[in-house]
């Protein structure tokens, strides 16, 4: 269930579906966004896997977009996003062109292939069924649920001394707007909680030890262990607000909602991440809501409200998720050492 500052409050039109593999921990985390949502993207770290981002660009032709696929499988995975094309066309979603209508779905991936089979990964089906599962944001379930279900947090000492990462879903409500933040948590670095700075989950000081060992200060002290390979983390999410916003607005959401990636996670946006956050406006808030904030104020209002949000989903995602014991692998979840 999502988290808020009141109440929580619905997104009109915006629906969160999960499609979990049975067969090894890994899946589809997919957002479907209402009519005339505009969208924005900003990729932080430097190992991404993304489709469609080109399209987001404020300076391209295209102003809406229909869904957003949060994927497992590393590039694999990007084929689940077809499967969100797929189901939305037969919704009959998707840009009028010529007697065709095309569904827009920007995407992004973790990699999760060192949990269980490689060889099993999200595919067009994966990403049908999530769709056809979706519900609306107050329902949705985190923890180690679709593309959350194989990801895992501080490798920086290397994956046999990670912990469970997941998807975390926060909401947020202010001044009459609404904002909700899905983040699948899947980072090379540590996760903390930035009300207090503790450690909730990362790196740990062995692989058969739940105490903690603090990556930032090894890797200061150079310790670095056998160390992750690049391309093998990432985070990845969405803030979605019902406030009405142009492209460029939302392009600048999501640049502002990397700062609670940056609050929670210890180190983020490193070489071996691609963290990809998205931002998708709905303006299905009420005009008068918004009309009443002065420009400038609802840019700082929104800002401050995708940083926060983003931050709580974060944690969420850590404290949601749940131990795996796999053969040749041990990730413990936070739940594991705050038992009870």
């Amino acid at each position: 269930m999502t988290n808020s500052a009141s109440e929580p409050t619905a997104l009109p039109g915006v629906l969160i579906g999960h499609d979990t593999a049975g067969r090894r921990p890994t899946g589809v985390t997919v957002v479907l966004l209402p009519e005339g949502t505009t969208a924005g993207v900003d990729v932080r770290g430097a190992a991404p896997g993304t489709r469609e981002t080109d399209l987001l660009d404020p300076v391209n032709t295209v102003q809406e977009v229909h869904a957003i696929a949060l994927c497992g499988g590393s590039a694999f995975g990007l084929d689940a996003a077809g499967g969100v094309v797929r189901w939305l066309e037969g919704q009959g979603r998707g840009i009028e062109v010529g007697s065709v209508r095309v569904p827009l779905v920007p995407a992004a991936v973790i990699f999760d292939l060192g949990v269980g089979d490689s060889m099993i990964r999200p595919d067009a089906d994966s990403g049908v069924r999530a769709c056809a599962a979706a519900v609306p944001v107050v329902q949705a379930v985190e923890g180690n649920v679709g593309a959350g279900a194989g990801a895992s947090v501080g490798k920086l000492l290397g994956p046999d001394r990670a912990m469970r990462g997941g998807v975390g879903i926060a909401t947020l409500h202010a001044q009459g707007l609404t904002m909700s933040a899905v983040v699948v948590v899947n980072a090379v670095g540590d996760v903390v909680d930035p009300d207090t700075g503790s450690l909730l989950a990362g790196a740990r000081v062995s692989p058969d030890s739940l105490e903690l060992a603090g990556a930032v200060d090894e890797v200061l002290a150079g310790r670095f262990g056998d160390g992750p390979q690049a391309a093998t983390n990432t985070t990845i999410g969405v803030v979605i607000t019902d406030a009405r916003l142009t492209k460029t607005q939302a392009s600048r959401l999501a640049q502002v909602a990397h700062d609670g990636l940056a609050r929670t996670i210890r180190p983020v946006h490193t070489p071996m991440d691609g963290d990809t956050l998205f931002a998708a406006a709905t303006g299905t808030a009420d005009p008068e809501v918004q009309d009443a904030l002065a420009p400038e104020r609802l840019a700082v209002l929104l800002s401050v409200m995708a940083a926060e949000v983003t931050a709580q989903a974060v944690v969420r995602a850590i404290r949601a998720a749940q131990g795996l014991r796999l053969e040749d692998l041990w990730l413990p979840a936070w739940q594991d050492t705050h038992p009870g």
